[in-house]
């Protein structure tokens, strides 16, 4: 067995990083691509190892003579490399394909060692490394039958959407026969190279090969395909973007590898296979119809401009019936948060630990800081009377349930809160991003204009991502009865700060308001099983929440920050890790309520990590074996019936 790697590409698109040297000398974490893919090689027994090259040729055999590599290595060279795609280079090689089995690799990949073992193991001769498709890749696809048999190869130019549920991407790691070469794959790519060219790409005579096999003009040329175990792990890299996650997917160590992940602060779609129990959505909204809604109106959004703020205004102050003059629409809480933290003049009142967005608008000296201390991070409204009474502040920050404890102050408190900071002269921020979540008999929202006249001074701030479980629409809502304030953040924000499927949004989500409250109430039960799950496990104490997380203490010796990155690096799994977090003594971590399947996972995780235990946690109650015949009677329940 024998390897070709494909190395004469410029690789124009990652810029600075390729202006003096080949693709394949990128580094990733330190590691040249190159390095890391004859190590992997070399371990492998191979008879020699061809690679063909073409840009920067001299500095990439220099380059590889300083490498500790057993494997004798030969180099072809592409002297056209500027003018021809990896098509030709392959032909350059060609007579090295009849001569043996064949590993076939391009030098733009990253890949962990044991996905080539699988390849080798495969009894098969002639095999398509694959994945299943997910929306970072690019490149050539396939679609394969129930015995892994490649049926056909689909470029770019052939691509459809709607049949990606069919498509596993190429790796581009293949296993080729001596036979196959021979009487197949050389032929045919002599052929093609001659008649039709040398700028195309090499699985293009895979497709011919497979074409001229279902039409029984050739005998028994199969190309099977092996897919990639779920869970490891390969990126091709084409782009500084691309080198960007490949950096954060293949670090040296656990806690580099936590640490890129965190300073990413979202964007995990390009993670698939990772569970994100770090940033906090709901898990039961929007429903399908909700989304299959906005899909339908997809082309007509994404062409149009968005309408003004003062429509957009209007279209919030419908959804919670109070009046446009009062509201403000923002991308994101967090736009709202940076007006509106801005404005206060004076020092402001904060439990800690807290939500950062909103002391990291204010200087620290202005800051006046409650912590709770108690284990639990407890509090409640009279605390907050009694410790701020004779402090000099001219604003309080109340999160409702709390971030990250959970702590939950129910709505007379607030309430009664609410009627010392006006007495007080103080300036009361309510952020409610949460308060859907809480257990309540009684409507937990202050976003209701009878309480926003009686409270002219209070601010109250929504969070529609977190609820509504649309965090990438960027969403948030301020209402207050103080019209100058209003009036002023209106002018601070621009004039089109959402973008039109925000708005879009807002127009329909009024329909879907008893599919909302049956999500609020699915969650509910399943954080009620979650929570006792959590309970069980030795060496973590849950702490009690009324939101959509549950701030955890890890004992027996574990640190938060050890944990978090053994659930990253072991499972997959991203959770938040509160060591840091001002206010916060010991080691505490915040763990997301997902749904019913993920969060078993986690909860098995935890407790392979924390005490060695193999088995799942034996989980009672699950929201999946809901009587279906219920299900009608709960979405009945309106939002407003429920919230309001």
């Amino acid at each position: 067995m024998q390897a070709v790697i494909l190395a004469a590409g410029m690789g124009k698109r990652l810029g600075k990083h390729t202006e003096d040297v080949t693709k394949c000398m990128v580094k990733v974490n330190n590691v040249t691509l190159i390095e890391r893919m004859l190590g992997q090689l070399d371990v492998l027994d191979l008879s020699r190892i061809i690679i063909v090259v073409g840009y920067q040729a001299n500095k990439l055999k220099d380059f590889i003579s300083t490498l500790n590599i057993r494997t004798p290595i030969v180099y072809v060279t592409n002297e056209i490399y500027d003018r021809t795609n990896n098509i030709y280079s392959l032909y350059l090689a060609r007579e090295y394909l009849l001569q043996e089995d064949t590993l076939l690799l391009e030098s733009d990949l990253i890949f962990e060692s044991r996905i080539l073992d699988h390849l080798l193991d495969e009894p098969y001769p002639n095999l398509a490394l694959v994945a299943k498709y997910e929306s970072w890749m690019d490149g050539t696809v396939v679609i394969i039958d129930e015995s892994d048999e490649i049926l056909d190869f689909i470029d770019k130019r052939h691509f459809k959407f709607s049949d990606i549920s069919d498509y596993y991407k190429t790796v581009n790691i293949y296993k080729f026969s001596k036979e196959f070469s021979r009487k197949y794959y050389v032929p045919i790519l002599e052929s093609y190279s001659q008649l039709l060219g040398r700028n195309e790409y090499y699985e293009q005579i895979l497709r011919i090969i497979i074409l001229l096999n279902r039409a029984d003009l050739l005998a028994e040329a199969v190309i099977k395909a092996k897919r990639v175990p779920s869970g490891e792990v390969w990126y091709e890299i084409d782009d500084i973007a691309d080198l960007d996650i490949a950096e954060s997917m293949f670090t040296q160590s656990a806690s580099e590898k936590l640490t890129k992940f965190q300073n990413r602060y979202g964007g995990y779609w390009r993670y698939p296979q990772m569970l994100d129990f770090c940033y906090l959505v709901n898990p039961y909204f929007p429903p399908q119809q909700l989304m299959d809604e906005i899909k339908a109106n997809f082309e007509h959004l994404i062409s149009s401009y968005p309408s003004g703020l003062d429509i957009d205004c209007l279209l919030a102050a419908k959804y919670f019936r109070i009046p446009k003059e009062k509201v403000i629409v923002g991308n994101g809480a967090s736009e709202l948060i940076k007006s509106l933290m801005e404005d206060i003049r004076g020092n402001v009142g904060m439990i800690i630990p807290t939500f950062e967005e909103y002391p990291n608008r204010l200087d620290e000296e202005a800051i006046i800081h409650y912590s709770p201390g108690n284990d639990n991070f407890a509090y409640t409204a009279d605390d907050l009377i009694d410790y701020f009474g004779d402090k000099d502040i001219s604003a309080l920050l109340l999160i409702n349930p709390d971030n990250p404890s959970g702590n939950y102050m129910p709505r007379q408190d607030v309430i009664r809160l609410a009627e010392w900071a006006e007495s007080s002269k103080v300036r009361l921020i309510y952020d409610e991003s949460f308060v859907d979540f809480a257990d309540s008999a009684e409507p937990p929202t202050l976003l209701d204009d009878g309480i926003l006249r009686r409270f002219p001074g209070l601010v109250v701030v929504k969070s529609i991502s977190k609820s509504f479980g649309v965090p990438g629409l960027r969403l948030g809502v301020l209402a207050s009865g103080d019209p100058n304030l209003i009036a002023k953040m209106r002018k601070d924000v621009s004039i089109w700060n959402i973008n039109s499927f925000a708005e879009f949004f807002l127009q329909i989500w009024e329909k879907y308001q008893k599919d909302y409250a049956y999500a609020l109430r699915r969650f509910k039960n399943d954080r009620s099983i979650y929570l006792k799950e959590l309970k069980r496990i030795k060496n973590l104490r849950p702490i009690p929440t009324q939101a959509n997380y549950v701030m955890c203490e890890v004992l027996g010796g574990m640190t938060a920050k050890h944990l978090s990155e053994c659930l990253l690096d072991q499972f997959n799994i991203f959770i938040k890790d509160l060591s840091r977090k001002k206010g916060i003594n010991g080691e505490y971590v915040r763990l997301a309520v997902r749904n019913d399947e993920d969060n078993k996972l986690l909860l098995n995780a935890l407790d392979i990590i924390l005490n060695g235990d193999q088995s799942t946690p034996n989980i009672t109650g699950s929201i999946s074996e809901l009587d279906d015949a219920r299900l009608p009677q709960s979405a009945d329940v309106s939002y407003f019936d429920q919230v309001h």
